[in-house]
């Protein structure tokens, strides 16, 4: 999978390069590019933002340097592209894993107040929300969605581990978890958990889990 990430804050996604993310992409099983869309701003200052049409406090990214930068990256619009935003539908593990089956996506961060809708209307195919309350920027949910679907590509983590998180597209979320040692400060790993009883364990397990 190649996924490109559009935003005027590269050095935030530091992230990406740690842990099940970097073992990925070490294995080629992923390629994440980070692109400054400022690089296609007009002018000799590259503005990226402007005051609001029809008053409003804050600054609005423009249309002009995302549209270009986007046609430029994909000019046959072979990736899926994705606008993060509170103001859509609710990121959900189903999702999740019908985009981890797409070759190409590209996610573009949004800031400051907004994005000129003409961007969105030119280029992006979805909008995500990762949930209904308002951060400065769309970096940190590029990087939810990037690890959440990085987790689901085949050869990432165990497929027993993929299985357990597939229940969560019923509303069924695991049960707690418990390891060594057998007690600590008064509390004990439930005895069904020792009990090398699997259909138990499994019936255990399933009463155990979150509904939501």
């Amino acid at each position: 999978m190649k996924i490109i990430i559009l935003s005027l804050f590269p050095d935030m996604f530091g992230p990406l390069d740690h842990s099940i993310v970097k073992r990925a992409k070490e294995k080629g099983l992923v390629d994440i590019q980070v692109i400054n869309f400022r690089d296609w701003a007009a002018g000799k200052h590259k503005q990226v933002d402007d005051t609001p049409c029809g008053g409003g406090a804050g600054m609005v990214l423009m249309a002009q340097p995302i549209v270009d930068c986007i046609e430029a990256l994909d000019p046959n619009h072979k990736f899926h592209r994705i606008f993060l935003t509170p103001g859509a539908k609710t990121l959900m593990q189903q999702r999740v894993g019908e985009l981890a089956k797409l070759p190409n996506l590209l996610l573009l961060c949004g800031h400051y107040e907004g994005v000129d809708q003409r961007a969105i209307d030119l280029c992006i195919d979805e909008k995500i929300s990762i949930g209904e309350y308002v951060l400065t920027g769309g970096e940190l949910p590029a990087m939810v969605l990037v690890d959440s679907i990085i987790r689901q590509i085949p050869g990432v983590i165990k497929e027993e581990s993929i299985q357990n998180e597939s229940h969560s597209e019923l509303g069924v979320w695991e049960h707690p978890q418990y390891t060594k040692p057998r007690e600590f400060r008064g509390l004990t790993v439930p005895e069904v958990l020792l009990s090398g009883n699997h259909g138990e364990i499994n019936k255990w397990k399933k009463d155990n889990s979150v509904i939501s």
